[in-house]
């Protein structure tokens, strides 16, 4: 998948509760997912459930210190993998700013933790 996105991404192992937002049928489901990389404009992650292009999801995203961020996620991207799993590609919608705050102040950590060890 090429990289279109303009902010730094970061690895986060998580889990989310998704719910097709476009369907009223679809009932919400924990989904078993690999996160790949997230940053404050998406989520990237590796799921065994099919998505549809331009759907729009609700997760709970689990970070890093184990709280939750609620989110909307529309799907912009995905590639079948050659073991028959799906490589998506989101972007946040309406993403409250404290969200994506402390995503960035995460990044700000992660970096430092780098640094720390390039040392």
């Amino acid at each position: 998948m090429q990289e279109k996105r303009n902010s730094r991404r970061m690895s986060l192992s998580a889990r989310l509760l998704i719910k097709n937002l476009n369907d009223e049928s679809d009932k919400p489901e924990e989904v078993e997912i690999e996160v790949l990389d997230v940053s404050k404009t998406g989520v990237g992650f590796i799921c065994s459930t099919p998505l549809a292009i331009g759907a729009v999801y609700e997760a709970l995203l689990k970070i890093w210190n184990d709280d939750e961020i609620h989110a909307f996620l529309k799907v912009v991207r995905i590639e079948e993998t050659e073991d028959e799993h799906y490589k998506c590609g989101t972007i946040f919608i309406g993403l409250p700013e404290m969200n994506a705050a402390r995503i960035e102040v995460y990044d700000l950590l992660t970096r430092i933790e780098e640094g720390k060890e390039k040392q």
